[in-house]
C-alpha cells in the first residue's frame, strides 16, 4: 500500500479519558449535511469526507501502525482547479519521497539515487495517498455516529462503518467538523480489535497551495537512475481471464499490464509502505510483465496480480497478514496469482477461486 493507510499507535490514557469526557458532554449525533432521514445524512457525510480528501489543501504528519510496527509520514495535498498535487516523505527508516501531479507519480530513493516515474490511474492504485471513503460504501457498510473526539487538536465527529457481512472489516472514522477531512481511520476485526490505523498527529487545513514544492523536485532527476515502467490499460477478458462469479460488493475498478522492476537492495521501501507489496516487488525479476486487476467496495480495495509461473521464484502456496492487509499467493496452472487487500483471508480466497483461465 502506498498506502499511507497503515495503523496508528496506542493513545495516552489521558487522551482516552478526555475523549470519554467529551462524548459525555456532547452525546448528540453530528448534524445532517444534506437531505433528510438517517440514510441521507450518512450519504451526505461520506460525500463530504470523499470531497474533502480531494478538494482541500492541507499538510501534516500521519502516524501509522500495522502488525506492531509504528511509522510516520509527512503529507501535503494541494488542489488548484482541476490540478492536484501531493508530496509525501517518510520520517522513519530508509529515506523515501513521493511526489504526485495528477496521474504522474514519482518515487525517489535519494540514498540509492533511484527514481521511479509512473503514470497511474487512481482506479488502479492499491491504496490512495489520502484517507477517503466513497458514498457507495453504504451499500456494504452501515454508518453509525459515535459522538465527538479531538484528533490532532481539532474537533471531529466519530463514525463507525459496520460491514453488512463477514467479507470486510469494520472501520471507525474521525471526520473534521469544519472541513470534513478524515483525520483518523481505524480498521477493526470481528473481535473488535484495532488491527490497523492511520491518523494525523498534527495537520493544517485550508493552507495556501504550494504546487512548486511538488513540481520543482520532480524536475531534478540529474544523477538518478530513472525507471519509467509502462502501464498498459487492458481488460481481464482480453488477457484470457474471467471472474466466474462476483465477490459481493466489489466492483472491478481497473485492469492493467505493467512490468515490475525491483529497486536495489539499499533502497528499501519507506516506513509506512505496504510490507507485503514491497516484499513482492523485491522478488520480481526486471521487466517481468504482471497483470493487475483492482476491485473496490467503496472503502477498501483488493488487487489480483497474475504472472507466468516460474519454479525458481514461486514456491508453495503462501498466506500472510500484516495489520489489516492479507496476502494469498498460489499457483494456477502455468500462472502465479497473488491476491492482496485489506480484507479477511477468506475474502481473498473468494477472489482466487472465482478467477478462471479461459484461453
Amino acid at each position: 500500500m502506498l498506502p499511507i493507510l497503515l495503523t496508528l499507535c496506542c493513545w495516552l490514557p489521558a487522551l482516552a479519558l478526555a475523549a470519554t469526557a467529551s462524548q459525555a458532554v456532547m452525546p448528540q449525533p453530528p448534524p445532517a449535511v444534506a437531505g433528510t432521514g438517517e440514510a441521507a445524512d450518512a450519504r451526505a457525510w461520506l460525500d463530504r469526507i470523499h470531497a474533502a480528501a480531494r478538494q482541500r489543501n492541507y499538510q501534516g504528519t500521519m502516524v501509522f501502525t500495522a502488525g506492531g510496527v509504528l511509522s510516520s509520514t509527512r503529507v501535503a495535498h494541494f488542489c488548484i482547479g482541476e490540478q492536484s498535487y501531493e508530496r509525501i516523505e517518510a520520517l522513519d527508516g530508509r529515506l523515501q519521497r513521493i511526489y504526485r501531479h495528477n496521474d504522474v507519480v514519482q518515487t525517489i530513493w535519494p540514498q540509492a539515487r533511484l527514481a521511479l516515474v509512473e503514470t497511474r490511474s487512481v482506479s488502479t492504485q492499491l491504496r490512495s495517498l489520502t484517507l477517503s471513503a466513497e458514498p457507495r460504501a453504504l451499500e456494504q457498510y452501515e454508518l453509525k455516529p459515535e459522538g465527538r473526539e479531538r484528533v490532532a487538536g481539532r474537533e471531529a465527529w466519530v463514525f463507525l462503518l459496520k460491514p453488512r457481512d463477514e467479507l470486510r472489516y469494520a472501520q471507525r472514522l474521525w471526520a473534521d467538523q469544519a472541513s470534513g477531512l478524515m483525520l483518523r481511520a481505524d480498521v477493526i476485526n470481528p473481535a473488535r480489535v484495532v488491527i490497523e490505523s492511520a491518523a494525523f498527529s498534527e495537520v493544517e487545513i485550508g493552507i495556501r497551495p504550494l504546487p512548486e514544492s511538488v513540481l520543482q523536485p520532480m524536475k531534478k532527476l540529474a544523477g538518478y537512475r530513472v525507471l519509467r515502467p509502462q502501464q498498459l490499460p487492458t481488460q481481464l477478458a482480453s488477457e484470457g481471464w474471467t471472474m466466474t462469479r462476483e465477490v459481493p460488493g466489489f466492483l472491478l475498478k481497473g485492469c492493467l499490464k505493467r512490468p515490475l522492476e525491483a529497486p536495489p537492495a539499499d533502497s528499501q521501501p519507506a516506513a509506512g509502505a505496504n510490507p507485503g507489496a514491497a516484499a513482492r516487488a523485491a522478488a520480481e525479476a526486471p521487466a517481468q510483465q504482471v497483470l493487475q486487476a483492482v476491485f473496490s467496495d467503496g472503502l477498501t480495495h483488493v488487487s489480483l496480480f497474475i504472472e507466468p509461473y516460474e519454479p525458481k521464484r514461486h514456491k508453495a502456496l503462501l498466506q500472510a497478514q500484516i495489520g489489516a492487509t492479507s496476502t494469498l499467493m498460489q499457483r494456477r496452472g502455468d500462472y502465479w496469482v497473488t491476491a492482496m487487500g485489506d480484507v479477511p483471508a477468506a475474502t481473498l480466497k473468494l477472489f482466487t477461486d472465482a478467477l478462471e483461465r479461459r484461453r
